[in-house]
């Protein structure tokens, strides 16, 4: 399996874990901790910790610990938008100019809005543009991240571990890719 193809799978299995928590989930997180072996340690070994607490809790805990982490902490909004730019018009902008991106690459969203996170990883997961994956990783998914990181430190959610295995991953993507790209390439995507 080449890289490309690999690291999209990896994205897409990312935003079924971020998803509202369905009978599947358990499954998603240990296909996701396999697709890593031997793509980035760190990540499997959070995504391993968090599919201990998959194994070792009843599906309404496991519910419960996706609401509490991402709809009730303000901090922990799974929006890209929201995150960057909290509720403004910069947000409504970044939603259009996703919503664009999406026609542009003939990818369907599903029933959350465009800059949801799952919405964004599952773009990610099926785009072969490039340049476009790493300006959205490096300039929307990764800053994003940091700030529901820091969010959801202040408590211990099991949630944390995958998305920081989710930035582990992500963030070895954006330096890889980077190092392929032209330092001073004029951003496309999302300007």
């Amino acid at each position: 399996m080449n890289e490309l193809v690999r690291h999209k799978e990896i994205c897409r299995q990312f935003a079924a874990l971020l998803s509202y928590p369905d009978g599947r989930v358990t499954e998603h997180a240990a296909a996701c901790a396999e697709r890593l072996k031997g793509v980035n340690a760190e990540a499997r070994d959070f995504v391993g910790r968090f599919s201990d607490f998959l194994g070792a809790s009843e599906p309404s805990r496991i519910e419960e610990a996706f609401t509490g982490t991402f709809d009730l902490q303000a901090l922990c909004h799974p929006y890209v938008g929201y995150q960057l730019c909290g509720e403004s018009q910069q947000r409504t902008m970044f939603m259009l100019k996703l919503a664009e991106l999406y026609r542009q690459h003939a990818f369907t969203p599903g029933n959350e809005l465009p800059d949801h996170l799952c919405e964004v990883l599952r773009f990610v997961g099926s785009t072969n543009d490039q340049h476009c994956r790493l300006e959205i990783i490096r300039d929307g998914l990764l800053p994003a991240l940091e700030k529901i990181i820091l969010g959801i430190e202040a408590e211990n959610y099991p949630y944390l571990d995958l998305i920081k295995g989710l930035q582990s991953f992500l963030t070895e993507t954006a330096t890889t890719d980077s190092d392929r790209l032209a330092a001073g390439r004029q951003k496309e995507c999302l300007s």
